[in-house]
């Protein structure tokens, strides 16, 4: 007996609560008038418990039992006629109040005596207001005229009762029901034994079982199209708790579960179309996640508006009247590829009236349930592509354009051959909002590619092509631009000649990426040289370049309220193969590293400076003393930091990646790289520059100190002249003569002691006069009546370099000469 009901209740719900009104009394009887089951809205309206009614003629319930038991078998009649009857009566409580009540009667089968007609009766207390007609109207409709389909069972899973719904859904009048099991109705339509087994539970458990699921084909589907229902059971009890039926209620849910569906995999897609900003392997992440899942077969391909490959689309001639619209940038197929005429990156060729170029030119979907393959159409003038549609099976099509922001980037196109069913209009729907979403992805790679290509060719064109270190130093460089995911940064380097042999070196790293970041390491890397060509101290130079940074920062007040401000790292080092020392100055860049082949590999302490653009010039510089073949290394932040480890890790692996330490600079720079790009994609630029000294020898350097008087410029011209013959340099002594003639003249004349000359051949011959005076001595032009200012001017025209470099004692006044060949 269930512990919540009487014996013979039959549970529709829990009921109204305390001090409510009584719902719908619902009892039903058997072929012969007596009760067989009755609910608690029953008893609550007439005031008897289960066991007082069931079992017994429904008759003695009515006010007047002997007129009821005389009009009953012409109701039954009537009911069995036309499916229902209903009626006001009057019936009596069970403290004897009489009290009308609208009834309702519905014919059931299968449940009397030998399988005789059985009754559902109806109950509602009479209240002349719109809400008892309402309810009336509604309880009818909920078993007869429901749009949700319903069905009474009994314990033998025998059809009691269908409503019209149900009936009609399937075309099957609901007389043909009763009686009957599943199969027997809708044989092989429904997979009855997990269906049955369901309705069973229900039955032995008494527990409801709310949105089972399944999936069949109604009158009206195509043979590759089902439904989805969801359907809920509940028992009901007779007397003594005994299972009397089981009822189901079904909704039809295939719109629901197809969205559902579609939601899914547009969420999936979104995480695996798009996971990069490379334009073809976002193509090939849409088609291949479309394959299986919407079509057999799909390429992406792409209109000139995303550039690919070296070749304008617009260039390419014509095949056979076929025109170069797209570049494919993606296929996917069950088949691998084998239906594809072109590979990714090749050229696409279609004809004007294909669907391709009318996708593309409309910006509007084309589909073909069944592929049309008339006579007369598109593929005459494309036989390739329509042999390998014979010879493949392709029966149906979809064509979707690839647009973003108001373009279109190119078309999808989705093909089915060995899926039997054509494409419909949710598979279209579905196609349409996977490209959408595609689309952005594609899109921003596009924009990404532009930008990083433009930003590549801005940093390679600043950056030196060419670096020179003469006789003096051995260079070997190494920029290795971060991977697609980061973008170009400002990594600059530079190798610019001073005078007087010596040799200016750079590594810079501008914040940020892309090509501002480039544009800015242009702009900066211009006034490095700018400032080197004045000879300054390194300290001096960094000082003017943060200026300059700061500067630039001040005149673009949107960049400053955006908080998009210029700055970055700088190292400048000036080498002389004189002296055998680097001189170095920092402005919170990463520091130096020496390799000594005797003593290994060192990391000098010098001050590291602030960044540039913070306006803290305190810089200061600092001298290293070179070992006798020795290396100095350079590099960028992007060398020593990974994502993992911090920049000690990174300087100490780099410094073990330095073997042999006398070994050739190629071979060595390719080591240190290889320790970055092994571990992964890079996180940021990374710039190595490799520098191996070459000292001058002495006998490379003549030096003289001169008396600050007239009498010693021909003196001086002497010997030049004879360290010239020394050096085998004969042809040079005139003009040697001459610079050194006028430049030690304006030292005696417009300087001050003490004045020395130094001669120095390397690649070049240099000539230097230093004098302790102020001033700065230029080429000026003489008038005809001028008796002196021309001889800076003959020296400029007899020289190829001519400049001067201040210094903390005095000046010095230089001009290089060029030798036959290169030492």
């Amino acid at each position: 007996m269930p512990a919540m009901n009487d014996p013979g209740d039959v549970v529709f719900g829990t009921g109204p609560g305390p001090g409510e009104p009584p719902g719908t009394a619902v009892a039903v009887l058997d072929a012969g008038g007596s009760v067989t089951g009755w609910t608690p809205e029953a008893r609550r309206l007439l005031g008897y418990e289960a066991a007082q009614v069931v079992g017994r003629p429904a008759a003695v319930l009515l006010a007047q039992p002997e007129d009821g038991a005389r009009e009953a078998p012409a109701a039954a009649e009537r009911s069995r006629a036309g499916g229902t009857w209903s009626g006001p009566v009057e019936v009596r409580h069970r403290d004897g109040r009489v009290f009308p009540v609208d009834l309702r009667v519905c014919p059931l089968a299968g449940q009397g005596p030998g399988g005789g007609a059985s009754w559902l009766v109806m109950a509602d207390a009479r209240r002349e207001t719109v809400r008892a007609r309402w309810n009336a109207a509604a309880a009818e409709s909920l078993l007869v005229r429901s749009p949700i389909a319903v069905a009474v069972w009994d314990p033998q899973l025998r059809y009691i009762w269908v409503n019209e719904t149900l009936a009609g859904e399937n075309r099957i009048p609901g007389e043909r029901w009763p009686g009957h099991r599943i199969d027997d109705v809708l044989p092989g339509i429904v997979d009855t034994p997990p269906f049955e087994a369901v309705m069973r539970q229900v039955l032995a458990s008494g527990v409801p079982v709310l949105g089972y699921e399944y999936s069949r084909q109604t009158a009206g589907d195509s043979p590759h199209h089902k439904h989805t229902y969801s359907i809920s059971f509940y028992r009901v009890d007779g007397a003594g708790g005994v299972p009397m039926a089981i009822v189901g209620m079904r909704a039809d849910v295939t719109a629901n579960r197809r969205a559902r569906a579609r939601l899914d995999l547009l969420s999936e897609a979104s995480t695996r179309i798009g996971t990069t900003l490379d334009v073809l392997r976002t193509a090939q992440e849409l088609a291949d996640y479309a394959v299986p899942l919407l079509a057999d077969f799909v390429t992406v391909d792409l209109s000139e508006a995303v550039p690919i490959g070296d070749e304008p689309l617009a260039r390419l001639e014509s095949e056979d009247g076929l025109t170069a619209v797209f570049r494919r940038g993606g296929i996917a197929s069950i088949h691998h590829e084998s239906e594809s005429l072109w590979g990714r990156g090749e050229p696409v060729y279609v004809p004007p009236s294909s669907p391709f170029v009318e996708v593309l030119a409309t910006g509007r979907s084309v589909l073909q349930p069944v592929l049309d393959v008339s006579p007369g159409n598109w593929l005459e003038v494309d036989p390739a592509r329509a042999q390998v549609i014979r010879d493949t099976g392709m029966h149906s099509l979809m064509v979707t354009p690839i647009r973003a922001r108001g373009e279109t980037l190119g078309v999808a196109a989705f093909v089915r051959n060995d899926t039997p069913a054509p494409f419909e209009e949710d598979d279209l729907l579905l196609a349409e909002e996977l490209v959408s979403r595609a689309a952005l992805s594609l899109d921003n790679a596009r924009r990404y590619a532009g930008e990083r290509a433009a930003a590549l060719a801005l940093q390679r064109n600043l950056l030196p092509r060419y670096l020179g270190g003469g006789c003096t130093l051995e260079i070997v460089s190494r920029y290795l631009p971060a991977d697609v995911a980061h973008g170009v940064g400002g990594d600059w380097y530079d190798v610019i000649p001073l005078s007087g042999a010596r040799t200016a070196l750079v590594v810079g790293d501008v914040v940020g990426h892309g090509i501002n970041a480039a544009a800015t390491m242009g702009r900066l890397r211009t006034a490095v040289r700018t400032l080197a060509d004045m000879d300054l101290d390194p300290d001096e130079v960094l000082t003017h370049l943060d200026r300059t940074v700061v500067q630039l920062n001040d005149e673009d007040p949107e960049a400053a309220s955006a908080a998009i401000v210029l700055g970055g790292t700088c190292l400048y080092a000036v080498y002389d193969p004189i002296h055998r020392c680097l001189d170095v100055a920092r402005a919170g860049h990463p520091p130096p590293l020496v390799v000594d082949p005797a003593a290994g590999v060192t990391f000098p302490a010098l001050p590291a400076g602030a960044p540039l653009g913070l306006g803290l010039p305190v810089f200061e510089t600092s001298r290293i003393e070179l070992p006798e073949g020795g290396t100095v290394v350079l590099y960028t932040d992007g060398m020593v930091e990974t994502r993992d480890h911090d920049i000690d890790f990174g300087i100490a692996r780099m410094a073990a990646a330095i073997r042999p330490l006398d070994g050739p600079l190629e071979d060595l720079a390719s080591a240190v790289c290889a320790t970055i790009t092994a571990s992964g994609t890079l996180s940021d630029d990374a710039t190595l520059l490799m520098v191996r000294p070459r000292f001058l020898e002495a006998d490379q350097v003549a030096a003289w100190d001169l008396a600050a008087e007239a009498a010693v410029v021909g003196e001086a011209r002497a010997m030049a002249a004879r360290q010239l013959e020394v050096w085998g340099l004969p042809h040079l002594v005139p003009t040697t003569e001459l610079i050194v003639g006028e430049l030690v003249t304006n030292a005696v004349l417009h300087g001050a002691a003490p004045v020395r000359l130094r001669l120095i051949r390397h690649a070049v011959l240099v000539c230097e006069v230093f004098d302790a005076g102020g001033g700065q001595p230029r080429p000026r032009s003489a008038g005809p009546d001028d008796e002196g200012g021309r001889g800076l001017m003959l020296v400029a025209r007899s020289c190829r370099r001519f400049g001067t470099r201040r210094q903390s004692e005095g000046k010095t006044v230089w001009a290089e000469l060029a030798l036959p060949t290169e030492c």
